[in-house]
Formats: C-alpha cells, sequence, structure tokens
C-alpha cells in the first residue's frame, strides 16, 4: 500500500528521522548492487573502487546519525521475518566477571535472603593490546519469608543495551578520528581478531558516543569562547555529495584559547566547527559570543569581526603568513633582498623565543624597547624594496601582503597578551590535514560536525598532556552516570588534575 500525505506525521523531528532511515536502506542497497556488480564482473576499476569506498563512508555516517537521534523520534522499524539473534562473544577470549551483590536480607520485611538464580550479560571491552569479555554478573536473592526476588541494579554503560565496553568504544574512537582509520576498516580488524563486528554496529557506537559526549563538548566551547584572545583558523574538508559519488568543499573552522606563552595558567583549550562552505557568515556565526583579540591570517571573511556594531573585534595579523611568502620566494629564487628579509623577521622571532611565558606587562616592555625599532626600521625598508622592484613581481606582491596587514601585524608590540604569530592555530589543524590524507573526505555533513566535536575534545586533552583515549575510557565510564549540571568536572584539565595517571609520560 503506497503511502499517502495524510499518513505522514506532523513531527519535524520524526519527518527527519524518517528521510535519514530512507536515505540509509537506499545507500544501502546501492552499496550492496554495486559489491555484487563487482564480485560477479571481476576486479573493478580503481574508479569503481573508490565509489565503493565512497559509499562505505556514506552509510557510516548515515548509521552514526540515527545513531545520535533521540529514540523517540525514530520512525518505527519494521518487524524482521526472522527476529535476528545475537551472536555469543568468541569463546577464546578471556573472561573478567564482576559480580554485583545485593542487600543482605530483604529490603521489604528485613528477612533471610536464598539464592534464587541469576542474571549475566556479557560486554565486549578492550584493553591494550588485547581484548576480553566482562561479565557482569547479578545474583538473585528470594526473601525465605514473601518470597520477593532481591538483585543489584544492572550497572550503567555508555551506550545503553550496547555491547561496548569503555575502553572499546574509546579505541573505536580514537582509531577513527585520530588515527582516521574508517570504520570499514576497522571492522576488517576486528575480524582478523576472530571477533564479528560489522561496520553498522561500529557506526552505531559512533553516533551513540558523539550524543553522549555532545554535553561536555557544548561546555568545551563555553570556556574557549569565554576567552580574551582566540586564534583562529580553517582549512578545506571534502565531503560527500549523497547519491552523486562526488564531493564538494567543507570547512573546518578551529579556534584556539591558549595564553601559556604570555605567562597564563589558564589550560589552554581547542574548539572546532563545521560549515557547508567558507563564507564570511560562517566565522560570524561561531564568534557572535566573543569579544576580544582575534589572531588569524588575512582572510577577508574575518573582516566583518572587526566592524561589527556589537563587541567589534581585535585584528591581530599573523607574522608567519607574512614571512612564509618571502621564505617561498626564497626557496625558488634565492636573492640578497629576501635573505635580509627573512633575517629581519628572524630578529623578531629571536626577541619572543627570550620573552616565551612571561608576564604580559614584562613582555610589553621588551617588544616595545627591541621589538618597536626593528619593526620601523622594517617598515621604511620594504617602502624602499617597493620602489624599486617591478609592480606586479611576486617579491612585490609578497611586500604588499605585509604593509596592508602592517596595523594588526604589529598590535603584538603594544599588548603583551598577543602572540607574533598564529601558529597555535595551524597546529590545531595538523590532525586534520594528515587525516585528510587518508580518509580523503568525510561521509556527509553530519560527519563533519561530529568530526569537529570530537576533534576540539581530543585537541583539547592533547594540549592538556593527557593520553586520548585514556582520557575518552575515563569519559565513558562516568558520563553515564554524571549530573549534566557538573559537566564541567569531567573537562580535560580537570581531569588532569584529578587522575595524573591519564597524563602522557614525559
Amino acid at each position: 500500500m503506497a503511502l499517502t500525505r495524510a499518513d505522514l506525521p506532523d513531527d519535524p523531528e520524526f519527518l527527519k528521522s524518517l528521510v535519514l532511515t530512507q536515505a540509509l536502506e537506499l545507500e544501502t542497497l546501492r552499496f550492496q548492487i554495486a559489491f555484487l556488480k563487482r564480485e560477479k564482473y571481476g576486479r573493478s576499476s580503481e574508479q569503481a573502487d573508490r565509489e565503493l569506498l565512497q559509499m562505505q563512508l556514506r552509510l557510516e555516517d548515515l548509521e552514526a546519525t540515527l545513531a545520535a537521534r533521540p529514540a523517540h523520534t525514530l520512525p518505527p522499524v519494521k518487524a524482521p521475518a526472522v527476529k535476528p539473534v545475537r551472536r555469543p562473544l568468541p569463546e577464546h577470549l578471556p573472561r573478567e566477571q564482576i559480580v554485583h551483590e545485593s542487600a543482605c536480607a530483604c529490603p521489604d520485611c528485613g528477612g533471610a535472603l536464598r539464592p534464587a538464580g541469576e542474571d549475566v550479560a556479557e560486554m565486549l571491552e578492550w584493553v591494550p593490546e588485547r581484548y576480553k569479555v566482562i561479565r557482569h554478573v547479578r545474583p538473585k536473592f528470594a526473601c525465605t519469608k514473601c518470597e520477593k526476588l532481591v538483585q543489584a541494579p544492572a550497572p550503567s554503560r555508555p551506550i545503553a543495551r550496547g555491547l561496548a565496553g569503555p575502553g572499546l568504544l574509546a579505541h573505536v574512537l580514537v582509531s577513527k578520528y585520530a588515527d582516521h582509520l574508517p570504520l570499514y576498516r576497522q571492522s576488517q580488524i576486528f575480524a582478523r581478531d576472530g571477533i564479528d563486528l560489522d561496520r553498522s554496529t561500529l557506526a552505531d557506537w559512533v553516533g551513540g558516543a558523539t550524543e553522549l559526549l555532545s554535553p561536555l563538548i557544548e561546555s568545551l566551547g563555553r570556556y574557549v569562547l569565554s576567552a580574551q584572545k582566540l586564534h583562529a583558523d580553517d582549512t578545506p574538508v571534502p565531503v560527500l555529495c549523497p547519491g552523486r559519488g562526488t564531493t564538494k568543499q567543507g570547512r573546518l573552522w578551529t579556534y584556539v584559547r591558549d595564553d601559556r606563552p604570555a605567562g597564563s595558567s589558564e589550560p589552554p583549550a581547542v574548539l572546532m566547527r563545521y560549515s557547508l562552505d567558507r563564507k564570511g557568515e560562517r566565522p560570524n556565526a561561531h564568534l557572535t559570543t566573543f569579544a576580544g583579540v582575534l589572531q588569524a591570517d588575512g582572510y577577508a571573511g574575518f573582516n566583518g569581526l572587526y566592524d561589527r556594531a556589537k563587541d567589534p573585534l581585535i585584528e591581530a595579523a599573523c607574522w608567519a603568513h607574512a614571512r612564509r611568502k618571502f621564505f617561498d620566494l626564497h626557496a625558488a629564487n634565492a636573492s640578497p633582498v629576501t635573505a635580509e628579509v627573512l633575517q629581519r623577521i628572524g630578529e623578531l622571532y629571536a626577541i619572543e623565543d627570550e620573552i616565551r611565558g612571561k608576564a604580559p606587562d614584562e613582555r610589553r616592555v621588551v617588544r616595545q624597547a627591541r621589538a618597536g625599532p626593528a619593526l620601523a626600521a622594517l617598515h621604511t625598508w620594504l617602502h624602499e624594496q617597493l620602489s624599486k622592484v617591478a609592480k606586479k613581481s611576486e617579491f612585490a606582491g609578497a611586500i604588499r601582503y605585509a604593509l596592508s596587514r602592517w596595523t594588526a601585524l604589529t598590535r603584538y608590540r603594544d599588548d603583551g597578551r598577543i602572540e607574533i604569530d598564529n601558529n597555535a592555530a595551524e597546529r590545531s589543524l595538523r590532525t586534520v590535514a594528515l587525516g585528510r590524507k587518508n580518509w580523503l573526505f568525510a561521509g556527509s555533513d553530519d560527519g563533519g560536525e561530529r568530526a569537529a566535536g570530537i576533534y576540539s575534545l581530543l585537541g583539547t586533552a592533547q594540549l592538556n598532556g593527557l593520553n586520548i583515549e585514556a582520557y575518552l575510557r575515563h569519559l565513558f565510564e562516568r558520563l553515564p552516570e554524571h549530573p549534566i549540571n557538573r559537566i564541567e568536572e569531567l573537562l580535560p584539565w580537570a581531569i588532569a588534575d584529578q587522575l595524573p595517571d591519564l597524563k602522557l609520560a614525559a
């Protein structure tokens, strides 16, 4: 019977889930057909293999997106003809048994208890270098007077009724986002150890884990945006176009709070955001609540932040970007003038090496006394060189880039909070750049948003010296029972203070 308009509910969230469910079914069928064709007609071309990879990633993201949605918004699942039976966990894996003892007496009448059976639930866990199965055993006792059954409550799991223990869930996320292993590859790795975990199961775990972590990521965002100064940058992320087998250009934006070079004891943190494009409205939306100094490159999309009506940001430019243009020219065709400008900029950096970690006022005094004259001399020298070279030469273009941003480039001289460059933001994107070489593209816009949230948490954990997998394992052990109004207690720096064992070895 065909579905009519009258049959559809009015709940927007339910309708979104319905569309996602149907999209997942369609992508699954497309993948199965493509795979069967390759199996039937032999080894496919490189292009066909790439299309299969794209379908795999698209399926992962759709499944993870559905797993992250509230259960009440999901459309009812059709009952299968044969009820699926969960496959038992492999017998060869070692078992660790945890017995959850109940009360010693009947809570109703105080009578003595006698054994009356037990419930056993197995959960697959992962610890470094080996797998094991955790057996949560909850003995049942029956009251000898009133026959009431008494049993300890079932322990919480990171994902309700999920098979993954905290350590295994942390391992899957770190493998996907830090080690850049797509879920279908992880599934193959598990299979080599005799563990049958479908890609779709792993995608459910990723979606559920992201939903569990979302309050913590929101708390992290509030902390980053409450800073007085941020470093900002962005990088392209290819994203699959559903149904086309092609990619579009998404962006990952990074906002870094790190004032340790200015002697601050406030913990460093990074917040990442995903967007469909690189329009200036994106950073404007991300930084609506931020007021202070924004240190970034010369991207014109940031300009709207410096002249906005409410709380305009203070622009600080990046000497590393200005230097890079001269360095590239020198590497391609070394000359005395390119060598001299690099030497002059190098003198500015040498001053920074001496005052790194000092208080802002001390840095300002030193900069004004030593960097101030050097900057003034460089400014005069650049103008002199610009009058001597061809207007359309690349060297003239590099000079104009620096001179057009001179006020923002020299603002650090008079404000000890500001850095000489924006390298803090660039460093935060290195993991993304490395991952892009391996996973090639995100499977969907939802996948891009998930990646931004996880990268924020992992990047902040790294800035605070934590072992990121150990940190995630700790979170998944505690988040299911942790009060939401005290979520900031689980931020990386709070954990680092409480649990030094999670810190990386020096």
